[in-house]
């Protein structure tokens, strides 16, 4: 018997506010600022505060629910999650519960297999919680709370269980984060855990549609972690299944250093965290006037911009992607194209996504840091197309310019870089080379042909890669002469 995952993800964005969801704390980073230095009265639950909704906060979650085609809600509720928050004063947390943002929403997926689409079940928002850290000396243990993070605003995006492979939630993972990022409203820095995951994971038999009993795995991280976790997890429930043991629903942690999950808890549903209305913060109303201004606000979104970008650019899907992994990067590649006369798009992905990237990789710099002005490398381009250097060079000269910061037509004048085009000059430079080369000369004629490439490389060598490459290649096998083919 053959068995079907079924996973659905909760995922937690941290917002891009300036503040804090209901005071006017800054938000810091919380891998760099001093603990409990962005901390007041409201967030450290002092009595007889009031929390005041952040409406930038609001806004943003509008638009991610407008991006995921949601229903949007005109009155929506917030509500006291209680449970036991060690790392939130107020034992409880301010959250959505029956009455969210927005609802029944959508997100297609691009996967090897093709196109699908993944239900969205809800968007809320909610306040984030502190953080603690666990101290073990060989005297003592403890835990030290940082209250920083503590009332940073967070959108919980929850998809229905509509997934049935690894590829698949990656799909669905990455794609989220490029929107998220898209919107402006979180950044996807992961190593800085502004969105974490949870998993929900069951499995069925392939040929049955009641669903499995599940599990959830609390506070992935990472990209890595939540693969890792999730495919550990339909191993271990598919082994039990298979030795008639039943699955225990629980909530699960993930063990990066052992590569397994573990208990936290048992069964538990949404009655356990006790959810009564909030009574310090009035219902939230969102007129529909506010749901188009935020509309009329929205950028092109990334499956639209590839799409774009292959059908007016004729680019292939791959160098699309790429391209349109982030705003600024797509808007680099057009601003050359818009600068470029004469010289395909294509060609123009090519050199971003080749060389320009690998600088990019090696350097650790963003297409912001890129010191390399869409005209510049037209510019360069246009030393190519009018074959005033060759291939080998512009990549010479590439390099010396994202390294330097000229342009190339500094780097070619000063550094004698313009290609020898000159017929004659190449008909002396080949003569000479079959002059020094007597025995490779006689093993070509005899056959040898794998020699013709041979000499096109000492030729090039002598010229410092300078030499048109059409015209050397013509006049090598005019003066080598035809080849004996019965060697």
């Amino acid at each position: 018997m053959s068995y079907q995952p079924v996973i659905g993800l909760e995922v937690h964005a941290e917002l891009l506010t300036r503040s804090k969801m209901f005071c006017d704390c800054p938000v810091v980073d919380s891998t760099q600022a001093a603990s409990n230095t962005a901390v007041c009265e409201v967030c450290a639950a002092m009595p007889g505060v009031l929390p005041v909704l952040n409406r930038k906060a609001v806004e943003y979650g509008l638009r991610v629910a407008l991006a995921l085609e949601c229903e949007i809600a005109p009155l929506s509720l917030f509500a006291r999650k209680n449970y036991f928050y060690p790392d939130l004063p107020k034992g409880y947390q301010i959250s959505q519960y029956e009455y969210p943002l927005a609802q029944h929403g959508r997100l297609m997926i691009h996967t090897e297999r093709g196109e699908r689409v993944v239900r969205i079940r809800r968007v809320h928002l909610e306040e984030d919680t502190g953080k603690l850290t666990h101290v073990q000396t060989e005297d003592e243990s403890y835990s030290l709370v940082d209250l920083n993070r503590a009332g940073v605003p967070l959108l919980e995006i929850v998809s229905e269980p509509d997934m049935h492979s690894l590829a698949e939630v990656r799909a669905y993972a990455m794609q989220l984060r490029d929107i998220l990022r898209y919107l402006g409203v979180n950044s996807g820095d992961m190593s800085k855990g502004v969105m974490r995951f949870e998993a929900n994971v069951s499995m069925r038999p392939a040929a049955d549609s009641e669903l499995g009993t599940r599990v959830e795995i609390k506070n992935l991280n990472s990209f890595r972690s939540m693969e890792h976790a999730i495919a550990y997890e339909m191993a271990r429930q598919e082994g039990l299944l298979r030795q008639g043991t039943p699955v225990q629903q629980e909530t699960l942690g993930w063990d990066n250093l052992n590569e397994k999950t573990f208990s936290q808890r048992g069964k538990e549903e949404a009655h356990d965290y006790r959810y009564f209305p909030e009574p310090d913060l009035p219902p939230l109303v969102v007129e529909e006037d506010w749901v188009q201004q935020v509309r009329a606000g929205m950028p092109e979104l990334p499956q639209a911009k590839v799409d774009r970008l292959m059908t007016q650019y004729g680019l292939t899907h791959a160098d699309a992607q790429q391209l349109s992994d982030e705003i600024s990067l797509a808007d680099y590649f057009e601003a050359c194209v818009q600068a470029a006369k004469g010289i395909s798009p294509t060609n123009i992905a090519n050199w971003i996504t080749g060389p320009v990237f690998a600088w990019m990789n090696t350097s650790g710099a963003g297409i912001e840091d890129l010191p390399l002005a869409p005209a510049d490398l037209v510019e360069l381009l246009h030393f190519v197309r009018r074959g005033e250097i060759n291939l080998t060079t512009a990549h010479e000269v590439l390099q010396h310019m994202l390294e330097e910061g000229r342009t190339a037509v500094e780097i070619i004048k000063t550094g004698s870089l313009e290609q020898i085009g000159d017929s004659e000059v190449i008909r002396r430079l080949v003569s000479e080379t079959l002059a020094a080369h007597p025995q490779e000369v006689t093993g070509y004629r005899e056959g040898k042909t794998t020699l013709l490439n041979w000499f096109f490389g000492q030729v090039m060598r002598a010229t410092q890669g300078r030499a048109n490459p059409q015209v050397l290649q013509e006049e090598l096998t005019r003066q080598l002469g035809e080849p004996r083919h019965d060697k």
